[in-house]
C-alpha cells in the first residue's frame, strides 16, 4: 500500500502565498527562531542576575546583623531588613562562625535548593525555565558567594521572581516583534526591489515569448546588472534569439520543402521522359554513344531515385543506407567529369586509390557525397582560381583497419573561418555567392547514417575534407 507524507503545515500556509508573500512570512519566521535563540540564554541570565541582586542584598543585610551590639536587632527591625532582601530567612557563614536573621520560626521545608556558586549553563537554563512552567509553592533556599564570607543562603519565595521573569519575557517578546516587522519589512522590500520584480520580468517574458517564438521583438532586453539574474536576461536573450532565428529557418525550410516537392514531381517526369531516350541511345551503333550512353544512364538512375526520395523530404530524413561492400576506385573515376563544369579554369583531378579497395557503404549515397565535395571544389576552384600553380583536385583513400579514410583536397583559397564554425548547419557553410548551405549539411547527414564522421583538416591554406566510414561489423560491436 502506498502511503503519501503528509505535506507539512508550513508548507500547507506557504503554498497559498506568492513569492512575495513566502518570502515576507519566512524572514519574520527565521527572525523570531533567532530571538528564541537568544532568548534562552537571556532568560536565564535573568534569573541568575536577579538572585545574585538578592544574595547581596541579605549580605549586607547579615552585615547590619553582625554589626549590631550583642548580636541581636529589634524584631521590627529584622522584619524590615528581610522584606528588603525579600527573604524569610538569611544566614551567613564565614571565618567559622555562622549568622542568621529570620523573622519568627525558619520554614522547616524547601521546595528547592538553587546553588548558583558551580551551575552551568544547562542548569542555568532548565531552572528558569522550571521556574517559569513548573513554580514551586514552598519557598526556594538559595546559595550562593558573598564578599569575605564562605557563602551567603537565604530562603526566598519563588513567585516574585516568576513574575519578574514573566515580564521580562514579555517585553522581549515585543521587541522581537517589534524588530520582526521592521527587519521583514526592510528585506521584503530589498527582496522585492532586487530579486522579486526582476524574476517576475523574467518569467512574464518567457510567458509573452511563448505565445509567438518568432517574433523578435518578444526577445528580452537583458539589463546592465553583472549578478545572477543579469546573467539569466543575458541567457534568455540568446535562447530566445536563437530560438526565433532557428524557428523562422525551419518554416523557410517547411515553405522551399513544399516548392521542392512541386518542382520533383514535374521533374522527375522529365527524368523520365530522358531515360527512355537514353534507353534509344544505347542501340545506336557508335563509338562515342556507346562509351557515353552506361554514364549517362547511371546518372538518370541516381537522379531518378533522388527525385522520388526528396518527395519525402517533409519528414526530414534520410532514407537508411542500404550498404554492401562495393570498389570505390569506380566511384572516384567518375567524379573526374565534374571538373568539365569549369573546362577554361583547368582543373587536374588526381585520384590516388587503389584499385582493390573495397568500402561497406550505399553506393548512391556515396556517390552523393564525393560529387557534393568535388563540384564544392570545382566551383571555389572556378571561381577564386588557386594561389598555389595548377588548380587541382586531389582524391585520396585508404583502409585503416574496419575503416576506410577518404580525403578531398583542393589547392584554393580554403574556407573563410568565418564559415567553419556552422560549416554544417543549414543555411550557414555557404561562402559562395548565390550558394544555400545546404550541401554540407546533407554530406554530413550520409555520413552520418553510415556511422562515419567528416571533418576538415587544417591544412597549408589548402581545403581537406577527410571522411571516415567503418565497416558494419565495427558498428554491431559498438552496440
Amino acid at each position: 500500500m502506498n502511503v503519501e507524507l503528509p505535506q507539512t503545515l508550513t508548507g500547507r500556509i506557504l503554498s497559498q502565498f506568492g513569492l512575495s508573500a513566502r518570502l515576507l512570512l519566512l524572514t519574520i519566521l527565521f527572525v523570531m527562531i533567532a530571538e528564541v535563540l537568544i532568548y534562552v540564554p537571556s532568560i536565564a541570565n535573568f534569573r541568575q542576575t536577579w538572585l545574585n541582586d538578592r544574595i547581596a542584598a541579605a549580605q549586607i543585610a547579615a552585615m547590619v546583623l553582625d554589626a549590631a551590639p550583642e548580636e541581636s536587632l529589634p524584631e521590627e527591625l529584622e522584619l524590615r531588613l528581610l522584606q528588603g532582601v525579600g527573604a524569610q530567612a538569611i544566614a551567613l557563614q564565614g571565618a567559622g562562625r555562622r549568622s542568621l536573621l529570620a523573622a519568627g520560626d525558619v520554614p522547616p521545608e524547601v521546595g528547592k535548593t538553587v546553588d548558583l556558586r558551580d551551575a552551568s549553563w544547562a542548569i542555568l537554563v532548565a531552572d528558569a525555565f522550571d521556574a517559569l512552567f513548573n513554580p514551586q509553592d514552598k519557598p526556594i533556599r538559595v546559595i550562593g558567594h558573598g564578599m569575605g564570607v564562605d557563602f551567603v543562603e537565604l530562603i526566598i519565595d519563588q513567585h516574585p521572581l516568576r513574575a519578574a521573569m514573566l515580564v521580562f519575557s514579555r517585553n522581549i517578546l515585543l521587541l522581537s516583534l517589534f524588530i520582526s516587522v521592521i527587519t521583514a519589512s526592510l528585506v521584503y522590500l530589498t527582496l522585492q526591489w532586487v530579486i522579486v520584480r526582476p524574476v517576475r520580468r523574467l518569467t512574464g517574458n518567457i510567458a509573452e515569448f511563448s505565445g509567438n517564438p518568432e517574433d523578435a521583438s518578444r526577445v528580452i532586453q537583458p539589463t546592465d546588472r553583472i549578478d545572477e539574474i543579469g546573467l539569466a536576461e543575458q541567457a534568455l536573450a540568446r535562447m530566445e534569439t536563437t530560438l526565433a532565428d532557428e524557428l523562422r529557418q525551419k518554416r523557410r525550410l517547411a515553405q522551399l520543402g513544399l516548392a521542392v516537392s512541386k518542382i520533383n514531381h514535374e521533374l522527375r517526369n522529365m527524368l523520365t521522359t530522358a531515360q527512355l531516350l537514353t534507353d534509344r541511345l544505347e542501340r545506336v551503333n557508335d563509338d562515342t554513344a556507346q562509351r557515353v550512353a552506361p554514364r549517362l544512364v547511371a546518372t538518370l538512375d541516381r537522379a531518378i531515385a533522388f527525385c522520388e526520395t526528396t518527395l519525402a523530404y517533409g519528414r526530414a530524413t534520410e532514407p537508411l543506407p542500404q550498404r554492401r561492400l562495393i570498389p570505390l576506385a569506380p566511384l572516384i573515376e567518375d567524379l573526374s567529369n565534374l571538373t568539365d563544369l569549369a573546362p577554361e579554369v583547368g582543373i587536374a583531378f588526381k585520384s590516388h586509390v587503389p584499385e582493390g579497395l573495397m568500402i561497406d557503404a550505399d553506393k548512391d549515397q556515396l556517390s552523393r557525397v564525393l560529387v557534393n565535395l568535388v563540384r564544392n571544389a570545382v566551383q571555389a576552384l572556378s571561381q577564386a582560381g588557386s594561389p598555389h600553380g595548377q588548380p587541382c583536385i586531389d582524391v585520396t583513400a585508404r583502409r585503416e583497419g574496419n575503416s576506410v579514410t577518404i580525403l578531398i583536397e583542393d589547392n584554393g583559397p580554403g574556407i573563410p573561418e568565418r564559415v567553419r564554425a556552422d560549416m554544417f548547419t543549414p543555411f550557414q557553410s555557404s561562402a559562395r555567392k548565390g550558394g544555400t548551405g545546404l550541401g554540407l549539411t546533407i554530406v554530413a547527414e550520409l555520413v552520418q547514417l553510415h556511422g562515419g564522421t567528416i571533418s576538415l583538416d587544417d591544412t597549408d591554406g589548402h581545403t581537406c575534407f577527410r571522411i571516415t566510414i567503418p565497416d558494419r561489423t565495427v558498428l554491431a560491436e559498438a552496440k
